[in-house]
């Protein structure tokens, strides 16, 4: 008996594939046989250093480039990807633009709107695009992943928890929406999670985090993925409109 994840034949997109999490996310995917179109915005270099990567392992991988927040762009993005990859399984809606957090008055107006765009926008952009060769297919997944701060809506987290909440309700109708064709899209939500940049810096352990967390620990880039893999394969088949937190415990959504 076997219990691995199996995505042997699925064809997975992620967004902000050159972020951290991305790179990680997209090496689990690849890990459980899925080929992988590499999205970036900005960076075009990490993407194809990571596509090297994978490809030297034996991958089916690609780059693609473009601006989530902008149709035309994702429209431009799946007729390159038809053209010489195919059409994607599974989406996993990971690209993110995160600015600094201050008050709700003293945060500018203009990173509400373009939190909004990077956030909730791009899902809404990812499913017109990307959605209708999965119904025709009758499968899909999207993994969509949103954050412990929709849970805490704590001080300075105005902008971004505003959009990460709105993500959450689009998630759900979409759940519902696409469901009857077998298309499951439910949410993976970190916590402050290590990167290659806190190990680079040696900031891994942060005590006054770690000690509200049940876990005591903080996550790993690795967890975030593994929790993704797992929505994006047959052993989630009938999950769907779920939101997942990895935060070990930090956030505890109530019924």
């Amino acid at each position: 008996m076997t219990f691995e994840l199996d995505l042997r034949g699925q064809r997975a997109l992620v967004t902000g594939a050159s972020g951290e999490l991305g790179r990680a996310m997209a090496r689990s995917l690849a890990t459980a046989g899925a080929s992988l179109a590499l999205h970036y915005f900005r960076g075009a270099e990490r993407a194809q250093v990571l596509a090297d990567e994978l490809s030297a392992s034996g991958v089916e991988v690609v780059t693609v480039g473009g601006d989530v927040t902008a149709f035309e762009q994702v429209k431009s993005m799946r007729a390159e990807l038809a053209s010489r990859w195919g059409e994607p399984s599974i989406v996993v809606a990971n690209a993110v633009i995160q600015y600094e957090w201050l008050s709700v008055l003293e945060q500018p107006l203009a990173d509400f709107a373009s939190q909004h765009a990077s956030t909730t926008m791009q899902l809404v952009h990812l499913a017109k695009v990307f959605a209708p060769a999965m119904l025709s297919a009758k499968w899909g997944r999207f993994v969509v992943i949103n954050t412990e701060c929709a849970v805490q809506c704590a001080p300075s987290q105005g902008a971004y928890a505003t959009a990460k909440r709105g993500l959450d309700g689009l998630c759900r109708v979409l759940a519902r929406e696409l469901g009857p064709s077998g298309i499951t899209v439910n949410q993976v939500a970190p916590g402050w999670t290590i990167g290659d940049a806190s190990r680079r810096e040696g900031t891994e352990r942060q005590p006054d985090y770690e000690a509200g967390v049940p876990l005591r620990r903080r996550g790993t880039d690795q967890d975030v993925a593994n929790a993704v893999t797992f929505l994006a394969s047959q052993r989630a088949a009938f999950i769907t409109g779920a939101f997942l937190p990895v935060c070990g415990g930090n956030v505890m959504p109530g019924l």
